[in-house]
């Protein structure tokens, strides 16, 4: 389908912000999937497009992170082959059932996570001792969060982080800088699927996705160089407004 220039250039615009959010706080969706969808994309198409430009956007986040020595991978392997594997199941499933008692209870968890970042004295740049192990976290958290990124996905971003710090201790920027990971496994993923079935427009996803990685790179290095007393204030608020946005939308 055509989109208009002016459109396009508002949806370039989104999406560089959506970039810079998404870095530091996650969520960068809840501004790039509802924009896509007032463009006028069908809901399958407009899903499918976002997933490709915030995958990108994602990975230049993640490649900077891991640049500059804040993302160790190998410890995450197993967690990130189960949500690959999550990821290509929910997917599957969303073309087929109905998402609507999920988004009726997904804005109560992020307030419920939006009080913990808020609440909690503990959150700042020393890691703390894990609750679980990396392989029962792979297995759970990585596996069930897979499964809902590509079933459902809104608030990906902040629970991601929540469980880096809740299950493993991890601190509040290597958490983020997990997250980011973690997220191109599963949007990736949930992405290709998307490619193959035919839905994405490209002219669309390219742009959108060069506005992506240019905010998404000026968003890591604002977490790298501020630490957790810059980063916990923003997740907690973007948290907290996408949790009112998702319960008070019609």
């Amino acid at each position: 389908m055509d989109v208009a220039a002016s459109t396009q250039i508002i949806l370039v615009f989104v999406a560089f912000f959506a970039g810079l959010i998404s870095s530091i706080a996650g969520s960068g969706g809840i501004l790039t999937l509802p924009a896509l969808l007032w463009a006028g994309l069908p809901p399958l198409t407009a899903l499918a497009t976002n997933k490709v430009q915030s995958s990108l956007g994602t990975l230049s986040s993640a490649w900077n992170f891991f640049r500059k020595g804040h993302l160790d991978i190998k410890p995450l392997g197993l967690s990130v082959a189960l949500a690959i594997v999550g990821s290509a199941l929910g997917t599957l499933v969303v073309q087929s059932l109905n998402t609507e008692l999920l988004a009726r209870l997904i804005p109560f968890l992020l307030l419920a996570i939006a009080l913990y970042f808020l609440l909690s004295p503990n959150i700042n740049d020393s890691d703390h001792p894990q609750r679980i192990s990396q392989r029962w976290f792979a297995c759970s958290a990585a596996l069930g969060m897979g499964f809902y990124g590509g079933f459902f996905g809104p608030g990906m971003g902040s629970i991601m982080p929540f469980l880096f710090v809740w299950l493993l201790g991890h601190n509040l920027v290597k958490a983020t800088a997990e997250t980011k990971l973690m997220i191109l496994a599963v949007n990736g993923t949930s992405a290709l699927i998307f490619v193959f079935s035919g839905y994405v427009i490209w002219s669309l996803a390219i742009t959108m996705s060069v506005a992506q990685i240019i905010g998404a790179r000026l968003g890591s290095n604002l977490v790298i160089s501020r630490g957790a007393g810059f980063v916990q204030p923003i997740i907690t608020a973007v948290t907290m407004l996408m949790a009112l946005k998702l319960l008070f939308s019609p």
